[in-house]
């Protein structure tokens, strides 16, 4: 695993003012499980072999960006996008979880399916759309419960775990007309940052982006996670990766 060093920490961020307590056991990453850090940390998270493991993969995220089409959302589901390494990492059993469908099941049927599995993987698209059906669906208020259950996010399924995503990244509008997520860590999250935003988004748009967000906030590239667990945050990185810290503590980078 790759370290970047940290000016005044550890060589991995190591902060528990930068996340609220709770047992959920997250890896919020860019793009996946782009490289063999990322994948040495989901392991260690799973506590045994992913060939081990189960998972649901929940692709609700992709319906509300208006740049998302079913193509994609099969790519996603069915393990074809190299880009995005999620549900092609060979899992012993993958499901699809499609939030919007939960509001008219019961509970007791589909709440045994997300303490049973040892995974979810969830995909990007709309932050916003995504914390909506979380809500809706009673996922949200299922989660400080899955003390087993590793949450892996993709982009919006990293961001939506956020306090809120900055006007820069709302498309899809949802009723309380906010950028407010859930608010599950206290610190932000700007993905797909890249050497001139090519492609993706260069690190001045992730500044002015920080600027406005006016707390915690980390800028990732595709090569970058952060890993959560029981209050303490560690950014797992073979790439590049900043933190932006509101005045007086300084802004930290790797």
């Amino acid at each position: 695993m790759i370290r970047a060093p940290v000016p005044g920490l550890s060589e991995i961020e190591n902060s528990s003012t930068h996340s609220k307590e709770g047992s959920l056991k997250l890896l919020l990453t860019s793009a996946g499980i782009k490289n063999a850090s990322i994948h040495e940390a989901l392991v260690d998270l799973l506590g045994k072999p992913i060939a081990e493991s189960s998972a649901l993969c929940i692709p609700t995220a992709m319906y509300g960006h208006p740049e998302v089409r079913p193509a994609m959302t099969w790519e996603f589901i069915s393990g074809r996008e190299p880009q995005c390494p999620m549900t092609e990492l060979g899992w012993k059993s993958v499901g699809v979880l499609e939030l919007t469908a939960l509001p008219t099941l019961d509970e007791d049927r589909w709440v045994p399916w997300i303490r049973e599995t040892d995974a979810l993987l969830v995909s990007g698209g709309d932050a916003l759309y995504l914390c909506h059906w979380m809500r809706q669906s009673g996922l949200a208020d299922l989660l400080p419960s899955l003390s087993e259950t590793v949450w892996v996010g993709l982009s919006a399924g990293s961001m939506v775990m956020t306090p809120r995503i900055g006007e820069d990244f709302v498309e899809w509008k949802p009723p309380a007309g906010d950028d407010s997520t859930l608010g599950i860590v206290d610190f932000s999250i700007c993905p797909h940052v890249a050497q001139d935003g090519l492609p993706g988004n260069s690190m001045a748009f992730a500044e002015r982006w920080a600027a406005e967000i006016a707390a915690p906030a980390y800028a990732i590239d595709d090569e970058t996670a952060i890993r959560v667990v029981d209050g303490t945050v560690e950014v797992v990185s073979e790439g590049h990766w900043k933190l932006f810290a509101p005045s007086p503590v300084a802004s930290e980078s790797g």
